[in-house]
């Protein structure tokens, strides 16, 4: 049974073509959580999707409803509880590591795995690596879980910074990953270190830090810059040469990637950039 079965009768075909199918569910078999999104026209019956989810997905044991965009200096949305158990604090598995998180805490985006994946299998061995706004630390984890390096994770939200602090523990990367909490433009003041790659998944804002990020790149480094962007636009390479001129740094675009579908003609990108 599928949630178009599960709303039949009590959602109208219309209704159920309105809502769609499309929802994300953060956990594992034991224990998930289920994230969607409701229509304006459908919060009446929001109550009959979410006990549908729970339903049809037996693991599932909370549905939240999306009541927000993604704001704030933490990059939180607010959520609606719809159905099910008022504890949402679930463990993720993805690419053999364990994520302890709670998706009304923290940021978190399940539909990121396959990047995470794709970025591990460039990174080498003895390489040195910052991960900016590492949340809950999957970036660091699912690189030091297949590489023997070292990576520093910067988050500044506490509650974050407490979860990755946990995972590295976890997963048993403890020698590896180096969760620290604090804003990244004072952290790498105090680090005061040279890294081979730099990770920067802040999609909203993460070129503003480019600034930053640059004069903190060993000379062959590669800098990975998160960003949105319309079909066909060059706004992050702009930035990217701006931020470059800026700081003095000469740098080469290796690529532009489309990671994930945002919006009507908007897409997640990444960046990827040399530093000369």
């Amino acid at each position: 049974m599928n949630l178009k079965d599960a709303l039949e009768g009590r959602l109208t075909a219309k209704e159920t073509e309105k809502l769609g199918t499309s929802f994300d569910i953060v956990g594992s078999r034991e224990k998930a959580v289920a994230i969607i999104e409701v229509p304006e026209e459908l919060r009446k019956k929001e109550k009959i999707i979410g006990e549908a989810l729970l339903r049809v997905h037996k693991n599932v044991v909370s549905v939240l409803r999306k009541s927000s965009e993604r704001r704030g200096e933490f990059r939180l949305r607010e959520y609606r509880l719809i159905a099910g158990s008022r504890n949402t604090e679930v463990l993720h598995r993805e690419s053999g590591c364990r994520f302890l998180l709670d998706p009304r805490k923290t940021y978190f985006s399940v539909r990121e795995g396959t990047e995470r994946e794709r970025i591990a299998k460039q990174v080498k061995d003895g390489e040195k690596i910052l991960v900016m706004f590492g949340g809950v630390a999957p970036f660091a984890i699912v690189i030091a879980k297949n590489k023997d390096t070292r990576i520093y994770s910067v988050e500044i939200n506490p509650e974050a910074h407490k979860y990755a602090c946990e995972n590295v523990l976890l997963n048993r990367v403890g020698n590896r990953v180096v969760p620290v909490l604090g804003d990244v433009r004072e952290v790498c003041k105090i680090l005061g270190q040279k890294f081979d790659r730099i990770l920067m998944p802040l999609p909203e804002k993460a070129w503003s830090f480019l600034d930053m990020a640059l004069p903190c790149s060993k000379p062959g480094g590669v800098i990975y810059l998160y960003g949105f962007e319309d079909k066909g636009s060059k706004d992050l390479e702009k930035k990217a040469k701006t931020a470059a001129k800026k700081t003095k740094t000469k740098i080469r675009i290796l690529r532009k990637r489309k990671v994930l579908p945002y919006g009507p003609g908007t897409f997640k990108v990444c960046l990827e950039i040399k530093v000369s």
